[in-house]
């Protein structure tokens, strides 16, 4: 973040408003352009306050009468002095800076504006942010750029976010929304790039607040915005947030679609929250019982090998397979790569619940009679967790079955497995009738 850019450093062709005057005038002109260059050499060669007191003469050159020169050292001394993290001196000079933008034009004094605006932003000192956003902002009121105003805001709101401020981060969400909506009160399809930025700030409010009705309202209004090219970082935390949405109301299916969806936009910005939302694809897809290979798209093919990725996968293979030792094992090898995620660690225990009952079904399977301490010891889990999956399972209807307790015996019912005969000769007595019918037909027909 302290880091200049490359373009940062260069200087651009401004247009002033400022009349061709007299051979002298044009004299200090020069002398102000060589002034400058030679601090803004001396800015290069690490020689800061050199360079500072260079930029001064300038501004001590122009007197009263703001012009270009002014307005490049000024904007070198604040870039110079955010550097060193001199806040208060940078401040100083940037409210100078800011007189100077009724001098240059509407779009030069935005270039330079934004690129400051981003270039500070990553700042760690949240309360030097929250000064210098509000600054910039009382600045721009009457500038008429409502591009820079909404950025800014929209750097504040990102900041109030990060604090955790959400009244003051919903104060301004309201009044930035109300740039983007019609005078009918719709959103304005016009702003849908804008629109998006601001749902995607509202809905990462509403997951962080666990709000699920006001996160479900906000997320389907920002799928209703088409008209737009917004990044692909704000469509990958529109969806991831969706698709965490989905988890939550236990729509593996949609859940799935919508963390596919994050993980290509991720992917596409370069952001590594991409590997991220690939271990979140593997756990909804575990979740919803499918035995798909995710691996199989082009897009997902590459990270198979990644470090974080593998671990996942292998837990999934496991999981598909009904191993359970081994599935523990790999969620045991492999706390800082999957337990440490409080997302994934939300929904380990459905998946061990899981695992345990698709195993559990498959031991007691031959057996009309089964001691319940032999299934702890198939399952790895106290008798106490046996009993209660076991409860969970005639509850549901899955087995019908009755536990003796005096015995620590699961009895099945015969019924149960006669029923299961019946069906079995009823689909065979289906598929005769059909092949009768089949056969009967083309007889027919020849």
């Amino acid at each position: 973040a302290t880091a200049m850019s490359d373009d940062m450093m260069e200087d651009e062709d401004y247009e002033f408003d400022y009349e061709d005057s007299d051979q002298e005038q044009d004299d200090g002109q020069v002398d102000m352009e060589n002034e400058y260059y030679t601090a803004k050499g001396h800015l290069q060669d690490g020689k800061l306050q050199s360079a500072l007191e260079g930029f001064q003469k300038v501004l001590d050159m122009q007197s009263d009468s703001k012009g270009e020169w002014g307005f490049k050292a000024l904007k070198q001394m604040v870039k110079a002095l955010f550097r060193q993290s001199r806040y208060d001196e940078m401040m100083k000079r940037y409210k100078e800076l800011l007189v100077y933008l009724h001098v240059v034009t509407k779009n030069q004094s935005e270039k330079v504006m934004t690129k400051i605006v981003d270039f500070v932003s990553g700042s760690p000192d949240m309360d030097f942010l929250e000064t210098f956003y509000d600054t910039t902002l009382t600045a721009l009121k009457d500038s008429l750029n409502e591009r820079l105003w909404f950025k800014t805001n929209m750097k504040l709101a990102k900041l109030w976010f990060d604090k955790h401020e959400f009244n003051r981060l919903q104060k301004i969400l309201k009044e930035l929304h109300r740039s983007c909506t019609t005078d009918a009160g719709q959103d304005d399809q016009k702003k849908g790039t804008q629109l998006l930025e601001l749902y995607s700030l509202e809905i990462q409010m509403h997951t962080e607040k666990k709000d699920n009705k006001k996160l479900r309202s906000t997320y389907e209004q920002a799928m209703k915005v088409k008209s737009a090219i917004p990044h692909p970082l704000i469509m990958g935390v529109i969806h991831e947030c969706g698709g965490k949405m989905h988890m939550q109301e236990r729509d593996w299916a949609s859940a799935s679609k919508c963390l596919f969806d994050a993980f290509k936009n991720y992917d596409e910005a370069g952001n590594q929250k991409r590997i991220q939302c690939l271990k979140y694809l593997i756990l909804g897809k575990m979740l919803s019982m499918e035995d798909a290979n995710i691996f199989e798209a082009p897009e997902v093919k590459p990270y198979k090998q990644d470090p974080e990725i593998t671990a996942m996968n292998d837990l999934m293979m496991a999981y598909q397979r009904d191993e359970i030792k081994n599935f523990e094992n790999i969620l045991s090898r492999n706390q800082k790569k999957i337990m440490e995620d409080p997302f994934i660690r939300n929904y380990i225990q459905d998946l061990l619940k899981n695992i345990r009952t698709q195993v559990l079904v498959k031991t007691i399977k031959p057996y009309t009679r089964i001691k319940i301490p032999s299934i702890a010891a198939e399952l790895n889990i106290p008798e106490s967790d046996v009993e209660a999956l076991l409860v969970s399972l005639i509850l549901d209807r899955k087995i019908i079955a009755k536990i003796d307790q005096v015995n620590h015996m699961l009895v099945l019912d015969a019924a149960d497995d006669a029923k299961s005969k019946y069906e079995a000769l009823d689909q065979w007595r289906e598929k005769l009738s059909a092949l009768h019918a089949t056969v009967i037909n083309k007889i027919g027909q020849s």
